[in-house]
């Protein structure tokens, strides 16, 4: 009954099943040398549409961190939403791998940036000026952290901004299946044909024990990536069962199929507290994650009652994360708990 995050969830079963056949298989070249890491690479370039370089890693933070580290100088400005979770959640972690590259943060409502907001601050006079750091990359996150999806018209609208100025889009897409799914489009029109140069693609929050992928659409701008992975500690000598996860994650559309179930145990939670009297759902919250405002009674009731969760953001405030095993019965003992304790 943990509607805490995604990450709280176990490893899927078909995930776990190929991290120990890549074991059974015996000795494999070390260092992403192995047939799983060019496997998975392939993978991806089938999934996009195109000719990408991808680099295997065991966590969001570095995919995020590393990504940004070859779009940026350490004289760099980035300019991201300012609840993303670069700059929240990351422990200064962008900074130390670009070298001291500054986060600038714009506003948004539902955590999502506008390509009007990042124009106007493209014109506050920083461009070529000695005194002030450089605008470089802009940052968007999908879906993002109170479960807000970008369109494809609007990461195109910023992408166009970014570009005019010679900036670089980077997408954190630790949510990226529950953000296709959610949108019903293909993986390439929300990305780099969208205007994406670099995706953080997740899998940890969607099945898996610990893979996402750094994902180039411009394999020029990977030229020295795979040195700053080494450096910062996210080449694996045993790559392969890091590659062998996000191979399974891919395979059959399990990636897809985990991200539709997540979302809809969500939408099953959204719909039903909607319904009840005093609570109000803030934002869209088209996929899996959703901040919701009860009364404080409802609030404690429902942990009295052993559901889990996380208080954010004022009084009565709580945010609601749904997972690729949620179970259906949890979801409507939530519910009717909830519409128990608003009576």
């Amino acid at each position: 009954m943990n509607f805490a995050s995604d990450n709280t969830s176990v490893a899927a079963p078909a995930i776990l099943e190929a991290v120990i056949a890549a074991n059974a298989a015996g000795p494999a070249m070390p260092y992403g040398n192995d047939d799983w890491t060019k496997r998975v690479v392939g993978q991806l370039r089938d999934l996009f549409e195109c000719d990408l370089t991808a680099f295997p890693v065991a966590t969001g933070t570095a995919a995020n961190a590393l990504a940004l580290s070859v779009l940026m100088p350490p004289y760099g400005a980035l300019f991201c939403h300012e609840v993303a979770h670069i700059q929240v959640d990351e422990c200064g972690a962008p900074e130390f791998y670009t070298g001291g590259a500054k986060l600038v943060t714009l506003p948004g409502d539902d955590a999502k940036i506008d390509a009007a907001t990042l124009d106007e601050r493209l014109r506050n006079g920083w461009i070529g000026n000695v005194h002030n750091p450089q605008p470089k990359a802009v940052s968007i996150t999908q879906i993002t952290e109170t479960g807000g999806l970008y369109s494809a018209g609007e990461i195109a609208a910023i992408a166009d901004v970014a570009h005019r100025q010679h900036l670089k889009v980077h997408m954190d897409g630790a949510r990226f299946a529950n953000a296709l799914a959610a949108s019903n489009a293909a993986p390439a029109d929300i990305t780099w044909r969208a205007g994406v140069d670099v995706l953080s693609f997740g899998a940890t929050k969607n099945g898996a024990l610990a893979a996402e992928a750094v994902v180039f659409f411009d394999p020029k701008l990977a030229q020295d990536f795979a040195f700053r992975r080494k450096r910062g500690g996210h080449l694996f000598s045993k790559m392969r069962f890091v590659s062998a996860q996000l191979e399974a994650y891919l395979a059959n559309d399990l990636w897809l199929a985990n991200a539709r179930h997540a979302n809809a145990m969500l939408q099953r939670l959204k719909q039903g507290l909607a319904s009840l009297p005093g609570v109000t759902v803030h934002g869209a919250a088209p996929a899996n994650l959703m901040y919701v405002t009860l009364s404080n009674p409802m609030v404690d009731g429902l942990e009295r009652a052993g559901f889990k969760f996380y208080r954010e953001g004022g009084e009565g405030m709580i945010r609601l994360v749904a997972a690729f095993n949620t179970d259906p019965k949890h979801v409507d003992l939530f519910l009717e708990t909830a519409r128990r304790l608003s009576r």
